[in-house]
């Protein structure tokens, strides 16, 4: 086959297919200007400029939303012979089917309902939370819910809410089996938690006690992405509010979250944030604007930076060979390398903010939202309830109540943007995550100790062989058991915490 240009997939024998993709291409590369605009308002945006920035990508958002649900695209779709394509293209009609059908039923005046409660919520979020007032958000909460159900309602009126739902973030995975895997979390974790918490084994945990500054920080950060193989040419990073990464394969930028108070957050999101974007950037060029060169659903997304923040970024071999670069920039860091990991992934299980939490109470944190997620969804409880109910399921599963609303619901921006439905996200990506390092570890001769001399590019590769080159070209189910020969199970990930919790609290 003929070398094509960098974003020129094969032509079909359908002239059809040929100007169906060339109309979903346009489409995504609208969506990549929304996210350039999204990155400046990050970075870059005066205050006096934001109000001007949020109508401008309003606007933007409603085109995009009419042309991927006009009705010219559902007539493309029919008119495609399937019969001449092969499996990649009909991969690629797969996903655009998919996305339209989800567009299209929604009707226009609900979705510019839901994008003005949205900017309204947004702006209440805000003052709420730094006013530690969650009444000045309830009725704000309470309309996006109700919007919520009618978009679900509209998509699949026959189908349980919260899966549809949840359906925008994980497609093709139903949420009655995350709901198993869920609950045997909650069963298998709770414990595991409470006997750490009577453990009588002293951790190191003060060895980044101090006050670190920010530019020192993103030094260290740089030469952290450096190690792992971030692609400058193709990325840039920059100082944001919270960690993000937005971008495509031939633009992929990180966003880091940092604290001079707290070094916690700099290797993680750093780390965290790395896993997103090698996904991105390891996607095939020559299928860009496309399915078959866009990640594969946030669920799976989510799992690429968890393997890369827990499997690499919180082993005690990645602390050894990163100690001298830590040290290097933050020379107030002395201690030895089982010190800095020690301190890096020691339990904290009376923490409330989700933001600072350890790998493992992390866990009951996102399944607390999940559950009060989902109560409001069904109608059991309301956004008055949510308070109280979260200070009581808080106690169920970690222990304590917390006091705070602005620490607590009102923490993240989830709610207050409509993305109800993305909280299991997390959760399961730390699940597949350790479904597919246990497969990675089988794949790769002496994984650990590559991890100890900081050879990370098998790593990369074996990535962008089994997922990144993909891109949509499997179903999220599909791409499991091709990569680990199994479904999706909670069997790796609950093994992997309690070996090495047990071990490090003597348990």
């Amino acid at each position: 086959m003929t070398d094509q240009p960098a974003n020129q997939p094969p032509e079909s024998a359908d002239d059809n297919y040929d100007r169906l993709l060339e109309q979903w291409k346009r489409l995504a590369y609208l969506k990549d200007i929304e996210e350039v605009l999204s990155w400046d308002a990050f970075t870059a945006v005066p205050d006096g400029g934001a109000s001007a920035r949020s109508k401008q990508q309003g606007a933007l958002s409603t085109v995009i939303h009419r042309q991927r649900a006009d009705s010219a695209l559902g007539d493309l779709l029919e008119a495609v012979d399937s019969a001449t394509l092969t499996d990649q293209q009909r991969a690629n009609v797969r996903e655009i089917r998919r996305e339209y059908e989800r567009e299209a039923a929604v009707p226009p005046a609900l979705s510019q309902q839901l994008s003005e409660t949205i900017t309204e919520a947004t702006d209440a979020w805000q003052q709420a939370k730094a006013d530690n007032e969650f009444d000045y958000f309830e009725d704000y909460l309470d309309r996006i819910i109700e919007l919520k159900r009618e978009e679900a309602a509209a998509i699949d009126p026959d189908a349980d809410p919260y899966g549809v739902l949840f359906a925008e973030y994980a497609p093709y995975t139903d949420v009655e089996t995350v709901e198993r895997i869920f609950d045997r979390l909650q069963r298998e974790l709770v414990p595991l938690v409470e006997d750490i918490r009577q453990s009588d084994t002293e951790l190191t945990t003060d060895a980044f006690a101090g006050t670190f500054d920010i530019d020192a920080q993103a030094a260290a950060c740089r030469d952290i992405l450096d190690e792992f193989g971030y692609d400058w040419d193709r990325g840039h990073v920059d100082i944001v509010p919270n960690g993000i990464t937005l971008g495509n394969q031939f633009d992929c930028r990180i966003g880091l979250q940092m604290n001079e108070d707290d070094f916690h957050l700099m290797p993680s999101v750093a780390v965290h944030e790395f896993g997103h974007a090698l996904y991105k950037q390891q996607l095939p060029q020559e299928h860009y604007g496309t399915p078959l060169g866009s990640i594969q659903g946030y669920f799976v997304h989510e799992s690429q930076s968890t393997l890369w923040e827990c499997h690499v970024g919180r082993s005690e071999e990645f602390w050894e060979y990163i100690r001298p670069t830590v040290v290097e920039h933050l020379p107030a860091i002395e201690g030895s390398a089982r010190d800095l990991y020690e301190s890096f992934v020691h339990v904290r299980p009376d923490e409330p903010n989700l933001l600072r939490a350890d790998e493992l109470t992390w866990q009951l944190h996102i399944l607390v939202r999940c559950k009060i997620e989902r109560a409001l969804v069904a109608g059991d409880i309301q956004a008055a309830d949510v308070p109280e109910v979260w200070r009581d399921t808080y106690e169920e599963y970690l222990g304590f109540r917390p006091e705070s609303d602005a620490e607590g619901p009102l923490l993240t921006i989830h709610w207050a943007n409509g993305w109800v439905g993305y909280f299991p996200t997390y959760t399961l990506g730390h699940v597949l995550a350790t479904q597919l390092a246990a497969a990675a570890r089988e794949d790769i001769d002496g994984f650990d100790e590559k991890l100890r001399r900081g050879e990370f590019g098998p790593l990369r590769e074996w990535l962008r062989a089994e997922i990144h080159q993909h891109g949509q070209r499997y179903t999220t189910p599909e791409l499991i058991r091709r990569v680990t020969g199994e479904e999706l199970t909670a069997d790796y990930y609950l093994e992997y915490v309690t070996e090495k919790f047990t071990d490090l609290y003597d348990l």
